[in-house]
């Protein structure tokens, strides 16, 4: 917030959930920043489809903030990641200004077919974006049951430590066939959550290398 006073940027870009943490942005926050911020505010919410019953998403908040933008992408949820296909949501008066930069020809006409049809099946995507957060709750009861830090996630991975040496942690998964993430704050590591046979591989090494 002094950030925003002292400097006065046209454009505040946030994060929700937050990358590699996971942790959705509170609208309380939200609402703070763009009561003070003199410009555009953007909230990315690329995982929001991930987040926990009971998380608010900024677009409850577009009708109250015509500066607000909230941003969201087909490559998380939708599992479209080579489409490139993302969105936005925001005035109608911000998207017709949107609409005057835009490139002429930034979807082509295959990623814009490929797109409506992953729509046309929402429902049956839908269903997997349940199992994934159904995974990932149950791996963060799991994870904190053995004592280890675990951030709040409303996304498809989980943040956990601590560790004093993580790269060793790190290794002695990947030899043993399970590859994640050495990212984040130091002493910490972050995991994607797969399918029920990949996560049970995964706590199986865990156990193995922190024995």
């Amino acid at each position: 917030m002094d950030a925003v006073r002292e400097y006065r940027p046209d454009v505040v870009l946030l994060a929700s959930p937050n990358n590699p943490t996971g942790t959705a942005l509170p609208l309380a926050t939200a609402v703070a920043i763009l009561d003070t911020a003199p410009g555009m505010v953007v909230i990315d919410e690329a995982y929001a489809e991930f987040r926990r019953a009971g998380t608010p998403s900024a677009v409850e908040l577009l009708a109250a903030y015509p500066r607000l933008i909230v941003t969201r992408t087909m490559s998380k949820a939708f599992g479209l990641a080579g489409a490139r296909v993302g969105y936005l949501a925001a005035s109608e008066a911000v998207v017709d200004a949107v609409q005057l930069v835009r490139l002429p020809y930034h979807l082509s006409a295959i990623t814009q077919a490929v797109a409506r049809a992953a729509l046309a099946h929402a429902d049956h995507l839908q269903e997997q974006i349940l199992l994934v957060r159904a995974e990932r709750d149950a791996l963060v009861d799991w994870l904190r049951v053995r004592e280890f830090v675990v951030a709040d996630s409303d996304a498809n991975f989980v943040l956990f430590g601590e560790f004093e040496d993580r790269h060793a942690i790190w290794q002695g998964l990947l030899e043993r066939g399970v590859l994640i993430r050495e990212t984040g704050p130091t002493g910490w590591l972050r995991v994607s959550i797969g399918t029920p046979e990949e996560n049970a591989a995964f706590r199986a090494a865990l156990v193995e290398v922190t024995a």
